[in-house]
């Protein structure tokens, strides 16, 4: 089932379209990375998601029913800086926030310890650090034990220890069964977690899906031969070769991950009768890649 399904939503903020007809999907017990540069959509859209927001068209729906307000107290949100009390206690601080959402309060005990500050309950807001803040805003979020957790930016302003705290408590979660949606502009944070991925530019969706194959390395053997024709067939026929790229003065035959072999490539030409004059395996980086997804 899918827990969100996005269905060509489109904002306008005066002139400016900030998002586009954007659609997809995201299934239960995922973790959906939303991706791309500042000034993308990504906030707009978790904004629109979560009622903060209106589309001036397209529709949503969360758990195949329509966005009302019971459907939405089924996810957890953190979507800006919590406003936490400085001079309160973390567990005060929880207590509050269980309040004001009129559920959770049994639950405070249990999600201190799922965010690994149960030992720090006493102490006051203002003596924890940045990623011990964060870790009581997703306590926070927790609270009522919802099914799906929406994150902007988690790992925002932190250092890496913070940044790593709170990768691994987004995979301790997501283990959990926990569906969870997070928007970065942080290729590698949404690498290292997420199963799926959508990438946003400028308010246009440029691809969706399973994330080891929306965010593949690749493997490219860059070749050279007098005769670049008779070089372009002869590797279209070469088993294992996933994309055969012609460039001006080079062939570039494309394999998955780990799957190249220089040699076997060299040989196969060789019986073939074709004499290479430039040969050459080249690795694409994810962060080549998705500077090659999004560039202008």
């Amino acid at each position: 089932m899918d827990v969100l399904a996005v269905k060509g939503i489109t904002k306008y903020y005066g002139k400016i379209c900030a998002l586009n007809n954007v659609s997809f999907s995201i299934p239960q017990g995922s973790v959906y990375g939303i991706l791309g540069p500042n000034g993308s959509g990504k906030t707009t859209l978790l904004g629109i998601i979560m009622n903060i927001l209106r589309q001036n068209s397209g529709t949503f729906e969360l758990f195949g029913e329509l966005p009302v307000s019971h459907v939405r107290r089924r996810i957890g949100t953190l979507l800006e800086t919590p406003n936490f009390y400085h001079y309160l206690s973390g567990e005060k601080n929880l207590q509050i926030a269980a309040a004001i959402k009129q559920k959770g309060a049994g639950d405070i005990d249990k999600v201190l310890k799922m965010v690994n500050l149960d030992d720090r309950r006493q102490s006051k807001f203002s003596t924890y650090s940045l990623g011990m803040k964060q870790r009581l805003a997703i306590a926070s979020c927790l609270l009522g034990d919802p099914e799906v957790l929406v994150f902007d930016e988690p790992t925002n302003g932190l250092d890496p220890v913070g940044i790593s705290e709170i990768r691994e408590l987004i995979i301790s979660l997501a283990k959990q069964g926990k569906t969870i949606i997070m928007a970065s502009h942080l290729l590698d944070e949404v690498e290292k977690v997420c199963s799926h991925v959508a990438i946003l530019k400028y308010g246009n969706l440029l691809t969706a899906g399973k994330a080891d194959e929306v965010l593949v390395n690749e493997d490219i053997v860059e070749i050279s031969a007098k005769d670049l024709d008779q070089l372009e067939h002869l590797l279209n026929t070469f088993q294992g070769v996933s994309q055969v790229k012609r460039l001006e003065h080079v062939i570039q035959a494309v394999f998955p991950p780990g799957k190249a072999d220089t040699e076997e490539v060299n040989r196969f030409c060789i019986d073939h009768g074709l004499l290479l004059n430039h040969l050459i395996l080249k690795k694409k980086s994810l962060e080549a890649l998705f500077l090659e997804i999004t560039k202008n």
